[in-house]
């Protein structure tokens, strides 16, 4: 779960980015947010594709990763965010919880239709939020320092985390058509 700590300081850096330009408020538009789509379902299904075949462990956890990166910067599009070249992958981490974890947590309590889930919406909410953080920062580890049998396993869990993020923020999406 999402710690108080890391909240604060996601809002923290969301407030910096946003007043250096590296996430700038944007017009929205469709040809941008379908690319973002586009790339988060392609990288999903090459991670499928790559794991499934055991072709890559390496690269099943990459495009995993970045399936998760391009879908969260459809939704922070879709809510009029648009996340600069500069440590993009941070930006977008910071502003998930700043700007998605809420409504993420909406959105699950709607699919659960129970008040007393609440508890429940507000953990998976934080969980798959968190959840692209830990693949940003094992991407990075994977990548340089960790050997192939001990690929597999964090492979795996990768693509699981993957489904279920975008799974979920497709579902934010539509709900916020």
């Amino acid at each position: 779960m999402l710690s108080e700590k890391r909240i604060r300081e996601a809002a923290v850096n969301v407030n910096s980015y946003l007043s250096e330009g590296l996430l700038k408020k944007d017009k929205f538009d469709l040809i941008i947010f379908k690319v973002l789509s586009h790339n988060a379902e392609e990288s999903l299904k090459v991670a499928d594709i790559l794991f499934s075949q055991n072709y890559s462990n390496l690269w099943t956890i990459v495009t995993s990763y970045y399936s998760m990166y391009y879908i969260a910067n459809a939704v922070l599009y879709k809510l009029g965010y648009k996340v600069g070249e500069k440590i993009s992958h941070k930006v977008t981490a910071d502003a998930l919880i700043v700007f998605v974890r809420g409504k993420l947590k909406d959105s699950l309590l709607e699919q659960y239709h129970e008040a007393q889930e609440e508890a429940l919406a507000g953990i998976k909410a934080d969980t798959l939020v968190e959840s692209f953080d830990y693949e940003r920062e094992k991407r990075s580890v994977i990548q340089y320092r960790t050997n192939e049998e001990a690929r597999h396993s964090k492979a795996k869990t990768s693509l699981e985390r993957a489904k279920e993020f975008n799974n979920e923020m497709n579902k934010l999406l539509e709900n916020m058509k």
